[in-house]
């Protein structure tokens, strides 16, 4: 399995998902201290602080004594001084250890230890000192005349953070809320669509679309996946569009080969069946006649099989070259006198042009030979009498090049692409007359394509060259 590539950790789905959710939180708690911020700044300015209020009933005490009003001080305190409003308790202690309170709850023992410590009437120890506790004198002319504590309440202190956790309660979960909102739009909307997009062409190419793709923008694990089905369905659609031609070359194929077979069984059934015919008188000649054109089309239907044999081979690796360096001189002598005879009654003259330096050659030099005759054969059909055949050998850049020449009437352009095809004929019209079995090129391009070659033909009217490359190497 190919290793995935290395892609920027900020393009990744997945940290973003985590990063965008780390941010979310940061938010949050940024949020909340900000808010948590305000409350002690407010606490700072409360205007009720311990000595700021005891001075405040001080004077107010002072004012009433100084004028001699008749004032019940509890009622005054409790309507003056509620808890509720300061979050402290107030009393003014007079000497003879008379308390008035701003509460209506029984005196503590401990304002009352701290009155009593203030007057001179008791001294107080250190297990009865109260930190929460301050005093003011309540001074009329100069006077000492009483005096103002101020009892902090630790139940208001611990009631802060509650009230404060109530107050946060209801705006931090719509905050969520909102944030989960926003989140889940901005961030999985566009993924639910990419990979939405990408289920419906996995959809499409199961139902057999094979041109079905999926959107492949960005560069995070969706975009790879992406990608990746893309590749898929393109291998897929190229491996059915090689199917298919496979199939249709194959129908082509079976059709050629059927039409080819066709033609010599026919004729030798055609003349086996008269030669059965006892009410055909046939005279020596004639019956000699018959058996020959049996014999000739069975000679022709062998050479078809065989060359068929040898092409599906050669295109399928069936045969094992057997790779060496020989003289290539040589292997056209053999070719031009196998076929010696044949030129004389023609009047074709076979010409060997073999360059210095080009003699040796590497390959298997029966298949080559193979090729080269086949070219040859081919180049003797259509040659005119007074013609020529040239085979020539050069050797340039690791390359050995091969070609075979005919003065002949020439390949139409239309027809250069299709020489190599099968059963292709260029003139139909003189198809009947061949003893070619139409393979023969077949033939030759897989030998030469085996050999890691190429072949390819030049021809103009007078002249037509089949010119074959085999790359060449020193390790045999």
């Amino acid at each position: 399995m190919a290793a995935s590539p290395n892609v920027a950790w900020y393009r990744s789905f997945y940290w973003r998902i985590g990063i965008t959710f780390v941010a979310f939180v940061v938010i949050i708690i940024i949020t909340q201290g900000l808010i948590l911020s305000y409350v002690p700044r407010t606490n700072a300015q409360d205007p009720y602080r311990a000595p700021v209020l005891g001075a405040e009933v001080a004077a107010d005490v002072a004012s009433i004594l100084k004028r001699g009003q008749d004032v019940d001080l509890s009622t005054h305190l409790r309507t003056r001084y509620p808890p509720e409003q300061a979050g402290r308790l107030v009393f003014v202690a007079f000497r003879g250890g008379t308390i008035y309170s701003s509460t209506p709850e029984p005196v503590p023992e401990s304002i009352r230890l701290t009155a009593m410590s203030s007057f001179g009437e008791r001294r107080l120890t250190p297990a009865d000192e109260v930190p929460s506790i301050t005093t003011t004198p309540v001074l009329v002319d100069g006077e000492f005349r009483a005096l103002v504590l101020v009892l902090i309440l630790p139940s208001r202190l611990a009631g802060v953070p509650r009230d404060l956790a109530r107050f946060l309660s209801l705006p931090s979960t719509l905050l969520l809320l909102v944030a989960t909102v926003i989140v889940a739009v901005v961030l999985f909307n566009p993924a639910r669509r990419r990979l939405s997009a990408l289920e419906d062409a996995a959809h499409r190419l199961g139902e057999g679309d094979l041109g079905a793709r999926a959107p492949q923008d960005g560069g995070d694990e969706i975009a790879r996946v992406a990608a990746a089905f893309n590749r898929m369905a393109g291998e897929l659609e190229a491996r059915d569009a090689a199917l298919r031609t496979s199939d249709a070359l194959r129908r082509q194929m079976m059709a050629d080969v059927s039409h080819e077979l066709k033609t010599p069984l026919t004729a030798m059934r055609g003349y086996i069946e008269t030669l059965r015919m006892p009410e055909v008188a046939l005279d020596a000649e004639r019956r000699d006649r018959y058996f020959e054109t049996i014999d000739r089309e069975t000679r022709r239907l062998e050479r078809i099989v065989k060359d068929l044999l040898d092409l599906a081979r050669y295109e399928h690796g069936g045969v094992v070259l057997q790779r060496r360096v020989f003289d290539i001189e040589r292997l056209f002598q053999n070719v031009a006198g196998r076929h010696e005879r044949e030129a004389e009654t023609k009047a074709v003259a076979i010409r060997l042009q073999v360059e210095p330096g080009a003699d040796q050659v590497v390959g298997d030099p029966d298949r080559i030979e193979q090729a080269i005759e086949n070219l040859v054969a081919n180049a003797l059909r259509h040659t005119p009498s007074g013609g020529t055949v040239t085979l020539s050998a050069t050797h340039t850049a690791g390359m050995a090049t091969l070609s075979v020449s005919d003065t002949g009437g020439g390949i139409p352009r239309e027809h250069l692409l299709h020489v190599f095809e099968r059963f292709y004929k260029v003139d139909a019209s003189r198809a009947a007359e061949s003893t070619g079995s139409g393979l023969g090129l077949s033939i030759t391009k897989a030998i030469v394509e085996r050999h890691g070659g190429t072949i390819r033909v030049l021809s103009e009217p007078g002249r037509t060259t089949f010119i074959i490359q085999l790359p060449q190497s020193s390790a045999i």
